[in-house]
């Protein structure tokens, strides 16, 4: 039986624009990272922790993206850095074009730092490109020790992963350092580190890779 494939015209489409996104961007000297990971994971609660402290050195600006609020994007402007929401409706992930629109928003000679906040969802950011320098997936305790091999793809393409609120895996009799395993048996090469906005420590690892 014949299979059409009808998603490749359109990944196709969509990694033009973001090779366009990274032209614009390296053109201007902004890095760009891409933060996924599903709904509570705790993205957007990382993601003002790089900003906190690193404002001061760099120019940092944030994409927002979300089905419907601005909520997340409340978040952020509250750290007086510039940001642009951006409302995908009932899609569940950003595309290129999406944050092609974005950067037209965007002061990017004065950008040093871009950070796309993904919508959240562990399915279907993987598959579309933004022009990214970085992409980061974050995973929480809270969504269980299985996590990993369920949704393979997203750690077998992104370049950095982290296992968040650890602080609690025992409450929720979670085991961290198999999900550590479990992403390093997909994708050997990913650094793997361990977060907890309780612990500096861990928190000054995440910042460090940001920067």
């Amino acid at each position: 039986m014949h299979v059409i494939h009808m998603g490749h015209d359109v990944y196709k489409a969509n990694d033009k624009i973001a090779e366009k996104n990274r032209k614009t961007l390296d053109k201007h000297g902004v890095f760009s990272v891409n933060v996924m990971g599903a709904i509570g994971s705790g993205k957007t609660t990382l993601i003002e922790e790089a900003i906190r402290h690193l404002k001061d050195k760099y120019r940092i600006a944030v994409v927002a993206g979300d089905v419907i609020a601005e909520m997340d994007a409340s978040r952020f402007r509250k750290l007086d850095v510039p940001t642009i929401p951006v409302n995908t409706g009932k899609e569940c992930h950003l595309d290129a074009k999406l944050v092609e629109k974005a950067l037209g928003e965007i002061d990017l000679d004065n950008t040093d730092l871009l950070i796309i906040e993904n919508v959240g969802n562990l399915i279907c950011p993987v598959d579309f490109k933004l022009g990214e320098h970085l992409r980061v997936v974050i995973v929480s305790v809270t969504e269980g020790d299985d996590i990993i091999l369920k949704h393979p793809m997203i750690f077998k393409t992104s370049e950095l992963a982290v296992i968040n609120k650890v602080d609690i895996a025992h409450a929720v009799d979670v085991d961290s350092e198999k999900m550590r395993d479990d992403i390093l048996s997909l994708n050997p090469e990913v650094p793997v580190i361990l977060t907890s906005k309780h612990d500096w420590e861990s928190l000054e690892t995440w910042i460090g890779f940001i920067e």
